[in-house]
């Protein structure tokens, strides 16, 4: 059984920058491809970036392109997500999930961390 714990939320203000990390165990970490979600209150989780088993491709939802940077250290079976220029609508729950397809993207995830939250203020 695979677990994922994500760590590095935080309160920011306002064009400030955090970095998340997405730590897995129980599994190989290279065997899985990583994505990252968020979900504000009261809103639907939604898709900010994904990363390929050996980290060469990756996607971002366009709310996030060009601020948020996504990367993985497979020899210490981490994910970061740097988080630069943030605004106060990134304020959510950020989640890290991992799953066995190639696909990078959004869609269905087998394994889902617990999220860390991130605040950020005006």
């Amino acid at each position: 059984q695979v677990q994922v714990v994500e760590s590095g939320g935080g309160l920011v203000q306002a064009g400030g920058s955090l970095r998340l990390s997405c730590a897995a165990s129980g599994g190989t970490f290279s065997s899985y491809t990583i994505g990252w979600f968020r979900q504000a209150p009261g809103k639907e989780r939604e898709f900010v970036a994904a990363i390929s088993k050996s980290g060469r491709i990756t996607n971002y939802a366009d709310s996030v392109k060009g601020r948020f940077t996504i990367s993985r250290d497979n020899a210490k079976s981490t994910v970061y997500l740097q988080m630069n220029s943030l605004k106060p609508e990134d304020t959510a729950a950020y989640v890290c999930a991992a799953r066995v397809s190639l696909f990078v993207g959004d869609g269905e995830y087998d394994y889902w961390g617990q999220g860390t939250q991130v605040t950020v203020s005006s």
